[in-house]
């Protein structure tokens, strides 16, 4: 039996860590030891099966007042602690600074660390500690997963001869939906509401896309980020006086029931890694409309025309214009949909998983 040593901040629901918890579900139901280590506990996280060990590898109460320098320390320490009374096969670590601390604290133990890059490097892995970290760090790793072959272009490139790209996989409840009978007039978005996301450039869009269809509705489905965006875009719509067009939802455990009822998909981020929210809406058969954003997310997955359209990030007019397209047009728009509906033949979990375990495997020879 594989032991697998899973190192991330913690399960809070995100993209990593819906990966993740994902991930090391369908891994104990394959009869690997999968051992869960995380920073913290968050308020709201994914259900982890029984099997999974999750172990608190963070500060603890006795270290709240301790210096700072201190407690880096100390975080490294629990986690080195931790690899050394286990002893796992490997260590599996995802987003920035797991990675960092993972690769550190495997020095001279002898276990070999995959790491998981999830964000835009250019956004995320910019300041001047990571320019000294990541040729000093990144080599040392036996493997790295990367999401697009844009990622791999910031890190040595020792390490990505010996990377794998691997999507997210997709929630089982996302595959197989039946398409409606009819569509709604509806277009439909799904992330947090958060500054990268870009969701006030959907308004300003939706605007114009009102003008010419004022029977369309726009609805937004996302929980606040808490970082101004909610109150940015809320300020937008009281200004324009279009409440009863522009819809912020909230946040919904049933996306799969809602954004079929839409008759177009927009995806507006600045950059993201590789977006669940746009592979679900693609699983679920909607016809989509994406920025192409940097760090190459919705490239790797569409193809112009193809299967969605692609637009310049931060243009409005093109994303107007993207959406009154598939509007106007249903049997386009239904085409891409169809098309879009088979990224479920590479995403969906038993696929995805195969992927991982494959990796796995090679990596410990």
């Amino acid at each position: 039996m594989r032991k697998v040593l899973f190192h991330l901040n913690c399960f809070e629901q995100g993209g990593a860590e819906r990966v993740v918890s994902n991930l090391v579900n369908r891994l104990v139901k394959d009869d690997y030891e999968v051992i869960a280590a995380t920073e913290w506990q968050g308020e709201v996280e994914f259900q982890l099966d029984e099997k999974v060990r999750r172990i608190h590898v963070g500060l603890q109460k006795a270290d709240e007042g301790k210096g700072r320098v201190l407690k880096i320390w100390l975080r490294f320490h629990y986690l080195r602690a931790l690899m050394k009374k286990e002893r796992p096969d490997v260590v599996i670590s995802f987003t920035r600074r797991p990675n960092y601390r993972a690769l550190i604290c495997a020095l001279g133990t002898g276990i070999p660390v995959i790491t998981a890059v999830r964000q835009d490097p250019k956004s995320y892995y910019n300041s001047p500690v990571d320019k000294i970290l990541i040729p000093l760090l990144y080599r040392r790793a036996a493997g790295c997963v990367f999401q697009t072959k844009e990622q791999g272009e910031s890190f040595p490139a020792s390490l990505c001869k010996k990377s794998r790209i691997i999507l997210n996989p997709v929630n089982h409840k996302y595959i197989g939906v039946s398409k409606p009978e009819e569509r709604e007039k509806l277009v439909v978005h799904s992330g947090r509401l958060v500054d990268f996301k870009n969701q006030l450039m959907l308004l300003g869009a939706f605007l114009q896309v009102h003008e010419k269809h004022p029977d369309y509705i726009l609805k937004i489905y996302g929980g606040d980020s808490f970082d101004g965006t909610k109150e940015k875009l809320e300020k937008f719509i009281e200004e324009h006086k279009a409440g009863d067009y522009m819809l912020l939802m909230g946040a919904s455990d049933e996306l799969e029931k809602e954004l079929p009822k839409g008759a177009v998909y927009a995806f507006s981020s600045d950059y993201e890694g590789m977006p669940n929210a746009l592979l679900e809406a693609m699983a679920l058969g909607m016809p989509v409309v994406a920025t192409d954003c940097p760090c190459g997310g919705p490239r790797t997955v569409i193809t112009h025309e193809e299967n969605g359209l692609l637009i310049p990030v931060g243009d409005e007019k093109a994303l107007a214009l993207a959406l009154n397209r598939l509007i106007e047009d249903r049997v386009l728009a239904e085409r891409l949909g169809d098309e879009a509906r088979r990224i479920s033949e590479r995403i969906n979990e038993a696929a995805i998983l195969e992927q991982w375990k494959e990796y796995i495997e090679e990596i410990l020879g």
